[in-house]
């Protein structure tokens, strides 16, 4: 059998830049948050005398060789395990190259969690996240998945008690944003080093004091007026959705935004335009939206699925795509991934 993984995304929650490390590296702080919207990585091994791997992919601008981040973490996955095979991936691409949602991280990890099911033998977990994190800065948070804090350049995760399930509407313009030069653009601000520690050190505080009362983010609630405590799915289902609301609204009151907004928008003024149509006004703007990672792709996070719909509609009317999705939390992340996903060689 053949393994098919949804290698789904990321969106970030704040992002804060702190200096250049001696590993010529910035310091950052970000709370990453899993999408339901995601690629589909495929991954054929077997055992051989010795290793060759291929990358096939219905997007030429995925490269096929060892530049790829599939390949990289395939390439010493197998060495780690002392394993000699021959590996086949095959990457359909969903999600926006150059997009900021993670996609060629997510990609990476797909591949190594599809190759252990493929070959019946696993890292151990903590050489898996050593492994993600010398592929890629992102590559370790998709193997945790829900609501996680990254520290350090990114590669430093820590799994957090995950928010609800949100309506999320992701934007998608058809300019890239390039990262290194985002982080070139950054450094020309010419930020202190020590208005710079000072951000990474307030963004995790924020983050912190979100969950001073575990599940709660410090907001303990009450039944209804009117409700019996243990009532309906649909009280449950409010409580979800009040507990989401409060701890973005909690987020949001620190403070909290993506850095990179700060270089990223004055080199192309649409992608603020499209924020400001995420966000909306009124009773249906977005509890929180921003620039994902480096962009250019950008979300929002709504109340409902109504207001969720009404800002697409707004993205879709100025002329840029818009998915529908919705924040995937850690159980779902695992749970969904292997979904019907397996075929005949």
């Amino acid at each position: 059998m053949s393994t098919r993984v949804r290698s789904y995304s990321k969106i970030n929650l704040g992002l804060a830049i702190g200096p250049v490390r001696e590993d010529g590296f910035h310091g950052l702080t970000t709370l990453y948050q899993t999408l339901d919207l995601h690629d589909l990585v495929t991954v054929e091994a077997r055992r051989a005398e010795k290793t060759a791997l291929q990358i096939t992919s219905n997007d030429k601008r995925v490269p096929n060789d060892e530049r790829n981040t599939a390949w990289k973490m395939i390439e010493r996955a197998l060495g780690r395990m002392k394993i000699t095979a021959e590996v086949a991936i095959h990457i359909e691409k969903r999600l926006p190259v150059q997009g900021g949602m993670g996609a060629g991280s997510a990609n990476a990890a797909a591949a190594l969690i599809a190759l252990e099911r493929e070959l019946d033998q696993a890292l151990p977990g903590p050489d898996r996240l050593r492994l993600a994190a010398e592929v890629g800065s992102d590559v370790p948070l998709f193997l945790l998945g829900g609501s996680v804090l990254g520290l350090g350049r990114g590669e430093q995760v820590y799994p957090l008690p995950d928010l609800p399930a949100l309506a999320c509407v992701v934007a998608v313009p058809e300019v890239g944003v390039s990262t290194p030069q985002a982080f070139r653009d950054w450094d020309l601000l010419e930020l202190t080093q020590a208005s710079e520690a000072d951000r990474l050190e307030k963004l995790s505080l924020a983050y912190a004091s979100l969950y001073a009362e575990p599940g709660t983010s410090g907001i303990i609630r009450g039944s209804r007026p009117g409700n019996k405590q243990g009532g309906s799915e649909q009280l449950r289902n409010g409580q979800e959705n009040d507990l989401a609301e409060n701890t973005l609204l909690s987020l949001v009151r620190t403070g909290v935004e993506n850095d990179f907004e700060r270089v990223v928008f004055p080199v192309d003024p649409s992608l603020r335009e499209i924020k400001r149509e995420l966000m909306g006004t009124g009773s249906e703007a977005a509890l929180y939206a921003a620039l994902s990672g480096s962009g250019s792709a950008l979300f929002g996070l709504y109340r409902s699925e109504k207001d969720a719909q009404a800002a697409q509609q707004r993205v879709q009317h100025a002329g840029v795509k818009a998915l529908m999705t919705t924040t995937l939390p850690r159980s779902e992340y695992w749970t969904r991934m292997f979904a019907g996903v397996t075929r005949p060689k």
